[in-house]
């Protein structure tokens, strides 16, 4: 799939058209809860803050409409595994409908048909309002590897979807790499799309796959108001997919490139995650170049949805600035230093 993508794609497809209004009805009527309900930012589905009337507060989730629900189904079981194998990780739990649902279709005052879903809402601070710290920075990789480590193993039908945001599939965006405005970043984004395709892709071949949450960025991740060094929610569990397993600390550790030190900071993220989840000698190798592809793809898929929803355009774009400063960052810095500074944080020797 390109990012021109076919027209049932729901990168292609709009957001839902529905009121709060027609949520709270909705929640009362599939939940049994009379409910306040306040309509939350989203790019390619419509989300609801419900707050229940004995103060229990959720998540309403309305899918676009080119969702399969093999893929609600998929992420709604996604989280009833990882409670199940680690309860102590904050993540949503699915809250079943009154027909003991874990999610149900439903056809709205539009006339079109969506996939519904509620989860427990999760209270804390966005990681993008909070300061960073060096303890926060390990806490991130920590709760990362323990969420990887839960969900080794979880299997479904709906795992092996095809996604634009599956860094294995990143060749897919070639076509699209002319909505990069920018010639020295797209250089960049082209540069490494071709090492992708002759050298890394590849070697991934042989990787360990498994199910990740694959968008572990600072809009997804909740702290702690009062310790923000402290991880108290992962939210958005909507671009999982079975891949590599070292993309999903590669898509993660792509948010860690800032500061002072971004390539330090990178590195601390990458220890507190291998010491809790030891990543292999193969996946450290190719680590820094798939952060890099990282930041190309952000700059890709942001800059082709922006020209398709041009009112949507500031929350489509709202992580393009970093990824531009963190691409032209790890330039600078170079492969060979990159890999090296990652191996010791692994204390992995360079084999070869």
């Amino acid at each position: 799939m390109t990012a021109a993508a076919a027209p049932n794609s729901v990168h292609t497809t709009s957001a839902p058209v529905i009121g709060e209004a027609e949520a709270a009805a909705l929640v009362q009527d599939a939940y049994g809860l009379v409910a306040t309900v306040r309509a939350l930012t989203s790019e390619r589905d419509r989300n609801f803050h419900v707050v229940a009337e004995d103060g229990r507060a959720f998540v309403l989730k309305i899918g676009n409409a080119a969702e399969d629900v093999a893929i609600s189904d998929f992420q709604a079981r996604a989280l009833q595994h990882i409670r199940e194998r680690a309860p102590g990780l904050p993540v949503p739990e699915v809250q079943p409908s009154r027909a003991g649902e874990p999610h149900f279709v439903a056809q709205v005052a539009a006339g079109t048909r969506h996939v519904v879903r509620m989860l427990t809402y999760l209270p804390g601070t966005p990681l993008h309002a909070a300061p960073a710290s060096p303890a926060q920075t390990r806490n991130l990789g920590r709760c990362l590897g323990l969420l990887d480590a839960a969900l080794a193993g979880f299997d479904h039908p709906g795992a092996r979807h095809e996604l634009i945001w599956d860094l294995q599939h990143i060749p897919r965006l070639r076509p699209s790499l002319r909505h990069v405005a920018d010639p020295g970043l797209r250089r960049l984004a082209d540069e490494g799309l071709d090492r992708f395709e002759r050298e890394i892709g590849p070697r991934m071949a042989g990787f360990r796959r498994q199910v990740v949450h694959n968008d572990f960025n600072p809009h997804n991740v909740l702290v702690d108001s009062a310790d923000p060094a402290r991880v108290t929610g992962v939210l958005d569990f909507g671009d999982m997919v079975e891949t590599p397993l070292v993309n999903d600390v590669a898509v993660a550790g792509a948010y860690q490139v800032e500061g002072p030190d971004p390539l330090g900071r990178l590195a601390t993220f990458v220890a507190a995650y291998h010491a809790v989840n030891p990543l292999r000698d193969e996946e450290v190798a190719v680590l820094f170049d798939l952060v890099m592809l990282r930041q190309a793809m952000t700059l890709i898929i942001a800059e082709w949805r922006a020209s398709l929803y041009p009112e949507n355009r500031a929350y489509v774009l709202r992580n393009h600035p970093r990824a531009a400063a963190a691409l032209a960052t790890l330039a600078g810095i170079g492969r060979a230093e990159g890999e090296a500074r990652l191996r010791n944080a692994c204390s992995l020797e360079r084999t070869a």
